[in-house]
């Protein structure tokens, strides 16, 4: 532990924390937040983007509260946003982009990420926050939250008509992450009581059995389906086989519930430290430095060899936090050996001292490469890395650092 807490340590996350702002201000677009280029650059056909926005919603709000000027404005352009054209005014919801522009429907998946940002921003004292956050909440619970599957339903059409007959762990994962964050903020335990659900459907249901390898994709009796999307491989939100990053995110997230549940004394299951080791050790056996060259390839199939080869900037963010909540959990040497390792990892291949911010990808050879991450419009995954290390593992992170920065 004297490595992550140290001092030294920490001003280099505080200092890599404010770099990696400074590149995201400028994705702020007429109705959101938009993506960059790799150059830290809107393109001129850049439009906003729901996801983005929650996403930069959120990480500038944790920013705000930890003090960082100019932050607060850009909060509260994200909840304007997010109330105003990017929000159905007609059937509820979001839409992907501004007003519906090529509308697919409605997803859980970023209707996650709504409640993650509105949340932040009610911690954050931005203007409208609050009124967003009833909403987001409002709409999880009438349309997406299941009781009967205790997790959520996937998506629907814009009008709400058509549920989509697939249920994906990706968006219930980040639902995990929201319903930790909505039980802080609104101080009602029955998110916490949900997010176990879902991680015990999903972990300790499936993943457990599997080597700790996450089953991706269901059908809508929760039936895994290990062949969805073989011939989408590289899929952005959906990839074929096992994807190791989302591995160390759930590792990381059961953590954080184990010590949100115990701290609001609710039963408190033994196999959720379990399952996050489990998670932990599976994706570094079968992901880490295979065929040779460091990094963690995107996804595997189901014989454990790797699919897509390619290195994302998350999911060695994910590894990071992942590790440090291990260590913080346990205090076992392991954990700080694989932070270490993996930090030097990104300090070594995704950050880009020169354009800034981190490359979003790397080619099997760990050379910068843009062929299912284009540009940089994550900040995300790579800041809330920097944060999580300094964190206890309960509560969620807004309410965290401001409770930390109240004790200053």
């Amino acid at each position: 532990m004297d490595y992550i807490d140290s001092p030294e340590h920490r001003e280099w996350l505080s200092a890599e924390g404010l770099r990696l702002l400074s590149f995201a201000k400028a994705a702020q677009a007429t109705d959101g937040f938009a993506g960059l280029d790799a150059q830290g650059k809107l393109p001129a056909s850049a439009i906003a983007d729901t996801l983005i926005t929650a996403r930069m919603t959120h990480s500038f709000a944790l920013a705000h509260i930890q003090g960082v000027p100019g932050c607060l404005s850009l909060v509260e352009h994200g909840v304007q946003a997010l109330r105003g054209p990017l929000h159905d005014a007609r059937h509820g919801g979001w839409f992907a982009h501004p007003h519906g522009r090529g509308d697919n429907g409605k997803a859980a998946y970023l209707h996650a990420f709504v409640a993650l940002a509105a949340s932040s921003a009610v911690v954050a004292g931005a203007a409208g926050a609050q009124g967003l956050l009833v909403d987001a909440i409002r709409v999880i619970e009438a349309r997406f939250w299941s009781e009967d599957e205790g997790a959520l339903r996937e998506s629907f059409s814009t009008d709400w008509l058509q549920p989509e007959a697939y249920r994906g762990a990706n968006s219930n994962m980040h639902a995990t992450e929201a319903f930790l964050a909505l039980a802080d903020v609104t101080g009602d335990t029955c998110w916490l009581e949900r997010a176990l659900c879902i991680v015990e459907r999903i972990i300790q249901g499936h993943a457990a059995a599997n080597d700790y390898r996450v089953v991706e994709h269901f059908d809508a009796h929760w039936q895994p389906l290990p062949e969805y999307n073989r011939d989408n491989p590289a899929d952005h939100f959906r990839p074929y086989g096992t994807t190791p990053g989302h591995a160390f995110e759930w590792s990381r997230l059961a953590l954080h519930l184990e010590a949100a549940l115990r701290s609001a004394r609710l039963h408190t299951p033994d196999w959720l430290l379990a399952s996050a080791q489990g998670l932990f050790a599976s994706a570094c056996q079968y992901a880490w430095g295979v065929e040779g060259a460091a990094g963690i390839v995107y996804t595997l199939d189901w014989n454990n060899q790797p699919v897509v080869r390619e290195r994302l900037h998350w999911v060695h963010a994910e590894a990071c936090a992942s590790a440090a909540a291990l260590l913080r959990r346990t205090g076992e040497p392991q954990y700080e050996r694989w932070y270490r390792c993996f930090w030097a990892f990104i300090d070594t291949h995704f950050i880009d001292r020169a354009a800034g911010s981190w490359h979003h990808e790397l080619d099997p050879a760990n050379q910068p490469a843009a062929t299912i991450w284009a540009g940089k419009p994550d900040l995300y995954h790579a800041y809330q890395a920097v944060l999580l290390p300094t964190l206890p593992l309960a509560p969620s992170l807004a309410t965290a650092l401001a409770r930390n920065v109240t004790k200053r």
